[in-house]
């Protein structure tokens, strides 16, 4: 993508969004979200509506974090009610289902051995070889061996017709495994670079480079070069309201943004699905953004940093989004 026609005016816009996830990872027990109070004394701030509660939690707040079943399986999760997703709420009948995801099962590079494994003698809250076990939001407590989540710790440009601010895009995939559209990303490997899986993840599920000849994949590698060694924004890193935490494993993310002022990047880049997402395109950024976890407040948080359009009253591509 990158041209468009608002009013008279031709616009080449190109804003990539890139996400890594990088995971704390163990066997998982009660999917309750993994922090209730506001995260601002840690330093981060999302949207209320999703990273802070007090201690009569707000309904809409890590909804996603308590979703059941467990994504892609029937096991149901152990329903939590708001006013006792802290763990200073004394509720002496909580017995959570233990849960460990398939894909985690099957021994993928990312993931950790079982935790009940002898051999497996993890050190949480600190660098682990080549693992990094520390939390972006501070430590987080060690009970039976298993880590828990300390919750109560407190070129050219379209712009909008009304509130005049540049109209920002980003490239959006369709997850197979829910269906939901998201910021590409994936999994860190252990010992790899947060900017190379970056560029990696976004080539395989943006532009299909696994599928690619090798003489393809050469000339994607130096558009991508061009992309990703830019100055870029860390937008976030921390916790996020994921659907697959749970008490004991729980998601932190790196988004990073990419942004391609001129379109001289992007625009000889062709987007095309691939590995793990469905399809994807080009999204108008706008308040009608609805994404996978926490990803329209990361992509708020770039048109705030860029002075971009984010408004209700928005023309937005997307509204199915």
């Amino acid at each position: 993508m990158a041209g468009r026609i608002l009013g008279k005016t031709l616009a080449t816009v190109s804003l990539s969004v890139a996400l890594a996830y990088v995971t704390v990872k163990s066997s998982g027990f009660r999917s309750i979200p993994e922090c209730r109070n506001s995260l601002s004394s840690c330093g981060f701030h999302l949207n209320s509506n999703i990273m802070s509660a007090s201690n009569g939690a707000k309904e809409n707040s890590h909804n996603k974090a308590r979703t059941s079943p467990y994504p892609g399986s029937k096991v149901q999760r152990s329903q939590v009610p708001n006013e006792k997703v802290g763990w200073l709420v004394e509720w002496q009948d909580y017995n959570p289902v233990e849960y460990t995801a398939l894909s985690v099962l099957a021994g993928p590079r990312w993931a950790d051995p079982q935790i009940s494994e002898s051999t497996f003698s993890p050190k949480f809250n600190e660098k682990d070889g080549h693992v990094e076990r520390k939390s972006q939001n501070g430590l987080y407590e060690i009970e039976n061996g298993r880590p828990r989540w300390k919750r109560d710790k407190s070129g050219n440009k379209i712009t909008h017709p009304i509130s005049g601010k540049n109209i920002l895009q980003f490239v959006a995939i369709k997850r197979k495994d829910c269906g939901e559209w998201a910021i590409p990303g994936g999994m860190v490997d252990p010992g790899e670079k947060i900017s190379a899986t970056l560029k990696r993840e976004f080539g395989e599920e943006a532009l299909n480079s696994l599928q690619k000849s090798s003489a393809e994949k050469r000339k994607l590698e130096e558009q991508l070069h061009k992309l990703f060694s830019q100055e870029h924004l860390v937008i976030y890193k921390g916790y996020v309201d994921d659907p697959r935490n749970t008490d004991n494993a729980w998601m932190e993310t790196e988004a990073v943004n990419y942004h391609d002022e001129t379109g001289e990047i992007m625009d000889n880049l062709t987007l095309e699905a691939g590995d793990d997402a469905g399809k994807v395109k080009w999204v108008d950024i706008n308040d009608k953004l609805k994404l996978y976890a926490s990803h329209s407040q990361f992509i708020k948080l770039v048109a705030e940093k860029r002075d971009a359009h984010w408004s209700e009253d928005s023309e937005a591509d997307c509204r199915g989004l």
